[in-house]
């Protein structure tokens, strides 16, 4: 199974709709399996410094196959430093709102989304996650 441009599209859709909803001004990103970027939306307001925050949250969740929040809850700063320094900047952060895109028990991609409150992050990007449905094909 692989997610495709329309199914991210569909993912960044229902995510920025979230976001609108609670006046989130944010980036979202949405990369495939392999962490690499599919689409990337910058909602009005956003900081610019959020497009490499949401891009970087989404690159872990996929690595991670898991919500980059828990990711970093479980390991102590430096472990964290030194699993950001082994798979680069770019690549792994434990800052929450990077969330996985799952399809019949496998990923197969995931959302990213910086700019908010953390907790604000991680409700938008599960949005953007529950929209999966029919967007990824095998």
């Amino acid at each position: 199974l692989q997610i495709t441009t329309e199914g991210a599209r569909a993912v960044l859709a229902a995510a920025a709709l979230e976001a609108e909803t609670g006046s989130a001004a944010v980036s979202i990103a949405v990369v495939d399996a392999g962490g690499h970027l599919l689409v990337l939306e910058r909602l009005p307001g956003a900081a610019a410094h959020t497009v490499h925050s949401a891009t970087t949250k989404a690159a872990c969740a996929a690595s991670m196959r898991k919500a980059t929040g828990l990711a970093g809850a479980s390991i102590d700063v430096p472990t964290g430093l030194g699993i950001a320094l082994a798979a680069g900047t770019q690549r792994w952060t434990p800052l929450p709102g990077g969330h996985p895109l799952v399809v019949d028990g496998q990923c197969v991609g995931a959302i990213g989304v910086a700019g908010a409150p953390h907790d604000a992050d991680e409700r938008i990007a599960r949005a953007g996650a529950a929209a999966l449905s029919g967007a990824a094909d095998g």
